[in-house]
């Protein structure tokens, strides 16, 4: 008998950690249906067929303009983080014709080695569409983007300034599967 209260009583425990776990989404940047403003960069790597030089101090989103676009804000270079911009370069190389672009802000506390973590992280993953800006406001981008700051990977897909996906992962959470989630929703601006 004590036994299966001590079952019972584990397997509610187990339970409300799990409901609790799946209530707690991550929210990081701008939601669904909301615009997004202006903030300042330095563009480090990337596109070089874009119009923006490197080392260029603009607007990215600014200069984008009303695009089909994916804005990625990073913590890190690592491998999971270069297979979704591979994944989303060649989105973005597919439809040239909807002048679909992307780029990748790095956030941290030393922009100037972020603008060299940018250079090697291009050179190492052959993308040729997605450039690589360093926001100005650091470590955690623009004041107003509201970027939660345990969100290693922040996506954004937008479409004429306006959210139409948020991804927010965690430290570990740009798995293969996430990829394909962001990847697919990259369709719902190129309607």
């Amino acid at each position: 008998m004590r036994t299966r209260i001590v079952a019972i009583g584990l397997a509610l425990v187990v339970g409300a950690a799990l409901v609790a776990g799946a209530a707690e989404v991550l929210k990081s940047g701008p939601q669904v249906g909301d615009s997004l403003g202006a903030f300042t960069v330095v563009k480090a790597a990337g596109a070089p067929h874009d119009g923006v030089a490197l080392g260029e101090e603009l607007c990215y989103r600014c200069r984008m303009g009303n695009r089909p676009m994916v804005l990625i804000f990073a913590h890190k270079t690592d491998s999971a983080l270069a297979d979704l911009v591979k994944q989303v370069d060649g989105v973005v190389a597919k439809n040239a014709d909807k002048k679909m672009g992307s780029f990748v802000s790095l956030l941290g506390d030393k922009p100037n080695d972020l603008k060299a973590e940018a250079t090697k992280f291009i050179a190492a993953s052959g993308v040729e569409h997605v450039a690589v800006v360093v926001p100005e406001e650091q470590p955690n981008g623009p004041k107003d983007y509201n970027l939660d700051s345990s969100a290693d990977v922040t996506v954004l897909i937008y479409r004429q300034g306006t959210v139409v996906a948020n991804h927010a992962l965690p430290a570990g959470g740009l798995t293969a599967a996430a990829i394909k989630s962001i990847v697919a929703d990259t369709s719902k601006i190129l309607e």
